[in-house]
């Protein structure tokens, strides 16, 4: 069994090994040079340039480091492709001579790897913790006027809340993430976002008014302090390792996804991912047949690549992704695979 298991780790090695041995390869259109504009990601460019445009890095001829801390790229950049002497493209950009007077630089203007607007409310949100584990968090233990639903303005009068919190989101404790390899293993469990409220007036309990709501709020349900959202410089990147994992759920409980969509999947840090990972998505599809006896079977279709996928959120066991690119309807157990 050790020498199955090994051999089995020496080939999945040398694909991967040979994958990111594969020459680049150019998209028919790529350009000659491309000037930054407002509006442009790093996976957009790369799109432009790369028929696999997670081979950012490799174009850029970046190393580790300069993945994880990258240069950043602003309106007005001028990027060009070039080849060495070999013949092979890279990328660089291009030198601009400056004339004597004032520059005003903002860091904030910098393009994003993908759109922020789309995974910023995700940043915070959603939270996986263990099972209760916002027991011991804050609670809503009455409401303005008796109500049983909460809206935008209404108070909230709150339990063991930190009176040098301000802004709070809330959550109420979710359904588990189960583990679609080992359905009796639970990775998790996804506390639900209902909303944002503000602390008026500490004491116990303390007063907090109700200032956002996605979904109803209501006597009992959670909060915890806000954390601002923090977009972490990253360039999109293959892993170093071979993932093979499942989509476990599609936010929002929708029965698929799509472009734009955020899935969850069982795969997190204890198996080597991080932010900025672009990972395959595959179609897991099995039909029904019949065998020599005329009995029932069930018949694994092989896998077809139906998309990509972006992790912008990591945890143990389980990461968050944006669906950067979809050819199809993305479903719940379909395979999650180093490209």
């Amino acid at each position: 069994m050790k020498r199955i298991i090994s051999a089995l780790l020496l080939a999945a090695s040398v694909a991967l090994c040979s994958a990111q041995e594969q020459p680049l390869r150019l998209s028919d259109s790529a350009p000659d040079r491309h000037v930054v504009v407002p509006g442009d990601t790093l996976w957009s460019i790369s799109t432009r340039f790369l028929k696999e445009p997670w081979r950012w890095p490799e174009i850029w001829r970046m190393n580790k480091e300069q993945i994880r801390n990258p240069n950043r790229i602003y309106p007005g950049d001028v990027i060009v492709l070039d080849r060495d002497a070999n013949g092979n493209p890279f990328l660089r950009m291009q030198s601009v001579k400056l004339q004597p007077q004032i520059y005003a630089t903002q860091n904030d203007q910098a393009i994003p790897p993908i759109p922020t607007n789309v995974i910023e409310p995700f940043i915070a949100a959603p939270l996986v913790v263990e099972i209760n584990g916002l027991d011991s968090a804050s609670k809503i233990v009455a409401t303005q006027q008796d109500r049983v639903f909460l809206g935008n303005g209404d108070l909230a009068y709150v339990d063991n809340a930190d009176p040098d919190k301000v802004l709070w989101e809330v959550y109420r404790n979710g359904r588990p993430l189960v583990d679609p390899e080992d359905p009796k293993l639970i990775l998790g469990y996804e506390a639900f976002h209902l909303g944002t409220a503000k602390q008026m007036r500490p004491g116990a309990p303390a007063t907090f008014e109700i200032r956002t709501v996605k979904h109803e709020i209501e006597r009992g349900d959670r909060l915890v302090p806000a954390n601002r959202p923090q977009l972490v410089d990253y360039v999109p990147h293959r892993p170093d390792s071979l993932i093979d994992g499942r989509v476990i759920s599609i936010y929002g409980g929708v029965g698929s996804a799509g472009q734009g969509s955020i899935v969850s999947f069982n795969r997190g840090t204890k198996d080597g991912l991080e932010i900025g990972h672009v990972l395959a998505l595959e179609r897991n599809r099995t039909v029904v047949g019949r065998d020599e006896k005329d009995e029932k079977v069930s018949i694994q279709i092989p896998s077809e690549r139906i998309g990509l996928v972006l992790v912008f959120r990591t945890f143990d066991r389980i990461a968050y992704a944006l669906v950067l690119k979809s050819e199809g309807t993305v479903n719940v157990n379909d395979f999650v695979r180093t490209p």
